[in-house]
């Protein structure tokens, strides 16, 4: 079998490929940084649009000064987000992640609280308990609004090590977040700020932000930034064999990191040409190609 050729230093590679394919195309031990943000197995069709904003005399929305505008939505994609063996499904994708990881690298695997546990038990067998990292809780503000439970506002984000105390994880690396309760603080900590821990307090990306891609499912550039710095060395290769919208790629390229960004929707990787940019070669991968 002959493998991809991967990206040399501060560059990425775009993979229109289903993630076993990709996966199976990348050699033992390549990677320092995996991470996966799989469908979630909502059971419901996720669609992904963007809101353009425009001055209009006959718009209903009011602005500054008296001004209208109106919205126009674009829809941008959309998939079929249910499984009928959810964790059959990730097992092998799963195993490959860990073969292509070298001996520092690190998983991080991004599911729903409704499928963390079963995906937890599943990485314990696969790595070993011994490999369990953390369980990060990404909260945020914004989602369904319910009065018949409390309603659910955060992500799971499972990580293990490839090797037990092998691993890379430097905190230094990662911005540093204001106190809850700075007035507890010292003048001097409270304006250095802390070291985040694993609950992560960060709002997903607006409809109306620039960094927003109209993608569905898609991932603020900031909790990425974050694993990034934390878990991967400079030179190492940082790979997400379900890229979406592409944000880990723009994350890996801000801070020197080289990567791989795959995805088995066209729709996903038209976003990433059009976010990354025609200098980041594209590709696609037949599930025969590298035999």
């Amino acid at each position: 079998m002959s493998f991809l050729a991967l990206p040399a230093a501060g560059a990425g590679l775009i993979v229109h490929a289903e993630a076993l394919t990709l996966l199976a195309a990348l050699p033992e031990g390549c990677a320092g940084l995996v991470y996966a943000d799989p469908p979630f197995n909502s059971g419901s069709r996720r669609q992904g649009f963007r809101l353009r904003t425009e001055r209009d005399p006959a718009g209903l929305r009011r602005g500054f000064a008296g001004a209208t505008y109106r919205n126009t939505r674009t829809d941008i994609a959309s998939f079929a987000d249910s499984f009928d063996d959810y964790v059959g499904w990730l097992r092998p994708r799963l195993l490959e992640s860990r073969r292509i990881l070298a001996e520092h690298g690190t998983l991080y695997l991004h599911v729903d609280p409704r499928e963390s546990h079963y995906c937890k038990v599943m990485l314990d067998e696969l790595f070993g308990r011994d490999c369990f990292l953390n369980e990060v809780i990404w909260a945020y503000d914004f989602g369904a609004r319910t009065t018949t439970r409390w309603p659910a506002k955060h992500d799971v984000l499972l990580v293990y090590a490839r090797a037990p105390g092998r691993h890379h994880f430097d905190l230094a690396e990662v911005e540093r977040i204001p106190y809850m309760a700075p007035g507890l603080q010292t003048p001097q900590r409270a304006a250095a700020g802390k070291s985040p821990t694993d609950v992560w307090w960060h709002t997903i990306v607006p409809t109306n932000s620039r960094e927003r891609t109209g993608y569905p499912t898609q991932k603020p550039l900031g909790v990425l930034r974050r694993v990034v710095a934390a878990s991967s060395r400079p030179d190492d290769l940082v790979v997400d064999w379900c890229a979406g919208s592409g944000t880990t790629a723009v994350a890996a390229r801000e801070l020197g990191r080289r990567f791989v960004a795959g995805d088995s929707s066209a729709d996903a990787v038209g976003v990433m040409r059009e976010r990354l940019g025609a200098d980041v070669p594209a590709l696609e991968l037949a599930p025969d190609s590298t035999s």
